[in-house]
């Protein structure tokens, strides 16, 4: 049985970045409850996993499919709504493509820089905008999440140029809430914390090592890493009409990270 209560059945759900990751767990479990899911990736391919994400949906009894997208395009955000208007419209847009590419002030080129902001920035800001459009258009109440992260409050060394872009995903998520509000269309987001996932080396789902390393959790007061999991159970609360009287706020998922 699945392990939440939320019912997503009949409401189509886009999720950027879907293939791998925290965005595949995500996915997957707006699967299991009962949404259409569309995977909007550049890549169909996971980095650690045996099937793609839309088709480890489908064998798990639920619909999916796959969209190829690059978010830093706000054509390609277009067309991935169109699609879902195939189900019926977006009911849920989870804008959680991201991209890190670490330096300091020094050594961020212009190429880097526009990169970076064109995927985590650029791609939530439109992700935003062309959900909303369809949701407006069709007078629903909908929901958009977007992928924040502890970054968006706390600078880290080295990564000048990923803080500015998630702290930018704060803005933009309370910008459009504010905005939004008059439609009751609801807008927040996601801050994980130290999140265990394929984009750390020697993580694996059997054998987390690099989680455990002391120097990866010593800061978090739950003295462990997160696990995708810990983030898609937020993404469906926010979602759900639990959260109905929520929006403009950032969810820290990060084990209590922000407590010290």
């Amino acid at each position: 049985m699945p392990d939440y209560t939320a019912d997503f059945d009949g409401k189509t759900v886009i999720v950027t970045g879907g293939t791998s990751g925290i965005g595949r767990e995500i996915a997957r479990r707006f699967g299991e409850a009962g949404a259409t899911v569309l995977n909007a990736d550049i890549d169909s391919e996971p980095k650690d996993a045996e099937l793609p994400t839309h088709e480890r949906i489908r064998k798990d009894g639920g619909d999916a499919e796959y969209v190829e997208t690059d978010v830093s395009n706000p054509d390609d955000l277009v067309a991935v709504v169109e699609e879902a208007r195939e189900y019926g419209g977006v009911d849920v847009m989870v804008n959680n493509a991201g991209l890190f590419v670490g330096g300091d002030l020094f050594s961020v080129t212009q190429s880097e820089f526009d990169k970076i902001f064109g995927v985590n920035a650029r791609g939530v800001f439109f992700g935003c905008q062309a959900a909303a459009e369809d949701m407006v258009d069709r007078d629903v109440s909908g929901s958009i999440i977007n992928t924040a992260s502890i970054s968006s409050w706390d600078a880290q060394k080295e990564q000048i140029q990923y803080d500015a872009t998630k702290g930018a995903v704060k803005m933009i998520t309370r910008g459009a809430a504010l905005e939004l509000a008059e439609h009751d269309i609801r807008v927040n987001g996601i801050g994980p914390g130290q999140i265990a996932t394929e984009f750390i080396e020697d993580w694996s789902e059997e054998a987390p090592e690099a989680a455990q390393d002391e120097d990866f959790i010593k800061p978090i007061p739950l003295s462990r890493a997160g696990y995708p999991k810990d983030v898609a159970g937020t993404a469906l609360f926010l979602a759900s009409d639990d959260a109905a009287y929520i929006s403009g706020e950032i969810i820290m998922v990060d084990g209590g990270w922000q407590i010290i």
